[in-house]
């Protein structure tokens, strides 16, 4: 037995309440069972219960046993106090809240259908190469599928937006440095986000903004501050360091880079990191309000064009200093402006939307995911091998959700999907 499960018993009720009596015998009546609590504290909150014909409005706690709440402390902890019902499994002790008064316990070990519990069992415990339903997964109605990715789709949109608004809070409410920061970051592909967002955060965007009208110098500033002029090898390395050791000593910059906290392993030239700064320094100099156009316009073709612009004619030819490639850095692909739509155009807008109270904004992300193609990435082929369709960014991204989110931590009692699959018919 699980405490998730419980939890799934009560909020859904899922038990047999033919005179339910209290472990000492008190007669209960359940009308309302709390809305469930995912912050710390008692599990539910806001429940009413009729215990020996008296009225109670409070909290309801969750556990296996009846002893689990001295284990957990719940006994010396304030928050608890207004706990009126405790849930379990098994009670095999009496328990006292804070104020040493007697909290009436709810057992269920005798009240919950054996069908129910087998059908939990087999899809929780049940061997499986990806997910807990693959071998059920015909078995759920597509409108369960359908309605529980568009709600992944939208959990996926707010998850992000919180981290952007957590951003712009570090950066006292400024949304231009918080979309130039967040571009940064994105132009890592995770592999190098953390060096991008701290090369963002340790050369204002102000800085960027002063000089976008000459590529030579953002070239030297981004460079420089990624501490790849630490060294210089050929003509254009060294013409970029006296640049930079002038605009380094102008704006008393903090160079927190240098060359070897940047990763190549298993990168093609077009993803060094050299690379992707050449790229954003030729699209800072085209377009230097990152936040105009990535959360104000909905221009799909022309945000893709910016994010498209082609490096000076040094990197055109290069992928890094003093050796010339053979493959030519013609700026981000197709399938790489779309990750950087996804992951900092869409969540920019809705963190935006949500800030100013404007669902316009939200829905213009939803329309941009739909407009654009799926991600491919081990997660998604393994739900197309399921035979899940995705087709657009919308799609893909509820399928990440709800892999990393719910399947991979088992939480099948909060998916939709799952408790059709153990709920008795």
């Amino acid at each position: 037995m699980q405490e998730s499960f419980l939890h799934y018993i009560w909020r859904y009720q899922y038990f047999d309440k033919k005179d339910l009596v209290t472990a000492d015998g008190q007669s209960i009546d359940v009308l309302y069972p709390g809305h469930y609590n995912t912050d710390a504290g008692p599990d539910f909150k806001e429940a009413k219960v009729k215990i020996a014909g008296i009225e109670w409005l409070g909290s309801v706690e969750i556990h296996i046993k009846s002893s689990d709440w001295n284990a957990h402390k719940h006994q010396d902890d304030p928050a608890y106090n207004n706990t009126i019902l405790h849930v379990v499994w098994e009670s095999e002790t009496d328990v006292l809240r804070e104020d040493a008064s007697t909290l009436p316990t709810l057992e269920l070990k005798s009240r919950v259908d054996s069908g129910l519990i087998n059908k939990y069992n087999h899809l929780i415990n049940h061997p499986a190469t990806y997910v807990s339903c693959e071998n059920q997964w015909s078995d759920v109605a597509e409108i369960t599928k359908l309605s529980m990715l568009d709600k992944m789709a939208m959990e996926r949109l707010y998850d992000k937006s919180a981290v952007v608004l957590d951003l712009l809070e570090s950066n006292n409410g400024n949304w231009e440095e918080t979309a130039y920061q967040l571009l940064f970051k994105n132009f890592g592909f995770k592999i190098n986000s953390d060096p991008f967002l701290t090369l963002a955060q340790s050369l204002p965007f102000k800085i960027i903004k002063k000089h976008a009208h000459d590529l030579n110098q953002i070239e030297a500033l981004l460079f420089g501050m990624a501490g790849f002029l630490d060294e210089p090898t050929d003509e254009k390395s060294q013409g970029l360091t006296k640049e930079f050791i002038f605009l380094k000593q102008k704006y008393t910059l903090d160079q927190k880079l240098h060359k070897f906290q940047w990763k190549y392993l298993r990168l093609r030239p077009a993803n060094f990191p050299t690379s992707r700064l050449a790229q954003l320094a030729a699209i800072l100099h085209q377009q230097p309000s990152v936040f105009d156009l990535l959360v104000k316009s909905s221009d799909l073709k022309m945000i893709s064009s910016w994010l498209r612009s082609k490096p000076s004619d040094y990197w055109v030819d290069h992928h890094s200093f003093a050796k010339i490639s053979k493959s030519k850095n013609k700026g981000l692909g197709v399938s790489s402006v779309d990750n950087v739509l996804i992951n900092t155009a869409v969540p920019l807008k809705v963190a935006y939307g949500k800030q100013i109270d404007n669902e316009d904004f939200i829905d213009q992300s939803v329309q941009l995911l739909q407009q654009l193609k799926a991600e491919k990435n081990n997660i998604i082929e393994k739900w197309t091998a399921l035979g899940l369709t995705v087709k657009t960014a919308f799609d893909s991204q509820a399928a990440i959700q709800l892999y990393n989110s719910y399947c991979k931590k088992k939480r099948c009692l909060n998916c939709n999907i799952g408790t059709s699959l153990i709920r008795l018919k």
